[in-house]
């Protein structure tokens, strides 16, 4: 449990995680009313580290639920392990001719038998998934629903009991009830509207592309290997990049990889060769490389013309 928004800040900061006043107030709230965490926003802005830095500043245990179209109950919650019922059957099947011998009707050996289904149908036979291990934790885990926009609306009902009372139903065990109320978070990149029963459940947090100098700070923690001529060019560069109509438009850890990449080549000036060769880190499409590449002359001379105007001797090496 966190003591404080400054609390978060800090331990979240030592996970390498820099949040804003308003995210960490957000954090502070959900831990200290139990509250489900929403988190919305564009890809690759920081919703899915955040919730793994949670559970490094947390010290427990992250069990991650990553969604997607035709999730199911089954995938998500538990499974019977019949290969393995079917082994004990099959090793216990002398113990169970003994059992039958003195049954004089198939309705009395039916009735023997189900007397002892029970023992095939419990938890010794459960394969939980991410749900209801995170419901059968010994300690408070953090639970990360991951981009839960890309499920199922029925997916996302089911989810309501969950997020409500902490507990599911399994039909041949009854109710399990949480050990330890999880540490929820669900993310969302907004793909397709989330119900109001869902978000009435949950703390809201939209986390944006960072400023400038929110972004230049994030870099330098995660990538310290990296100058700060070089980071300051990377994060420069990929701010103007996101002005483009980009199919997928760069995020933060598009420019982490892309800083740590190009420390791990050499490179300590951020020119025209050194974005071609590394351009394959930053976009993910070819008509997004190829528009690119056609701005970076453009985009390498409004970053000279900054540089200059901010009166700074280390110059954005461009066309």
């Amino acid at each position: 449990m966190f003591e404080s928004v400054a609390d978060v800040k800090e331990r979240l900061r030592q996970a390498r995680y820099l949040c804003s006043d308003e995210m960490a107030t957000v954090v502070f709230l959900a831990d200290r009313l139990g509250k489900p965490l929403l988190i919305e926003g564009p890809a690759g802005v920081g919703k899915t580290e955040l919730s793994k830095a949670l559970a490094q500043a947390l010290d427990t245990e992250l069990i991650r639920l990553q969604c997607y179209e035709g999730l199911d109950e089954a995938k998500a919650l538990y499974e019977w392990q019949y290969a393995k019922q079917m082994l004990y059957a099959q090793v216990l099947r002398d113990r169970v001719s003994q059992t039958l011998s003195d049954t004089e009707t198939l309705h009395e050996a039916f009735h023997r038998i189900a007397d002892e289904e029970d023992f095939f149908f419990s938890e010794r036979f459960l394969l939980p998934r991410p749900l209801l291990r995170a419901l059968l934790a010994e300690r408070q885990p953090v639970l990360l629903i991951d981009e839960v926009d890309k499920s199922d609306p029925e997916f996302e009902a089911f989810l309501l009991e969950i997020l409500s009372d902490y507990q599911v139903s399994v039909p041949e065990l009854g109710t399990i009830t949480a050990r330890q109320q999880p540490w929820v978070v669900l993310t969302s990149n907004q793909a397709r509207d989330l119900s109001d029963a869902l978000k009435r459940r949950c703390l809201h947090l939209f986390i944006n592309f960072p400023t400038l100098e929110e972004e230049l700070r994030v870099v330098r923690v995660r990538v310290p290997e990296a100058s700060d001529q070089l980071t300051a060019q990377v994060v420069a560069f990929v701010q103007e990049a996101r002005r483009l109509a980009l199919k997928k438009v760069p995020g933060v850890s598009e420019t982490i990889d892309w800083a740590r990449s190009l420390a791990l080549l050499n490179v300590t000036v951020l020119g025209p060769e050194e974005i071609e060769r590394t351009l394959g880190v930053l976009v993910k499409y070819e008509d997004d490389a190829a528009r690119l590449r056609g701005a970076v002359p453009d985009i390498s001379r409004r970053l000279q013309r900054r540089t200059l105007g901010r009166g700074d001797d280390r110059p954005y090496r461009g066309n």
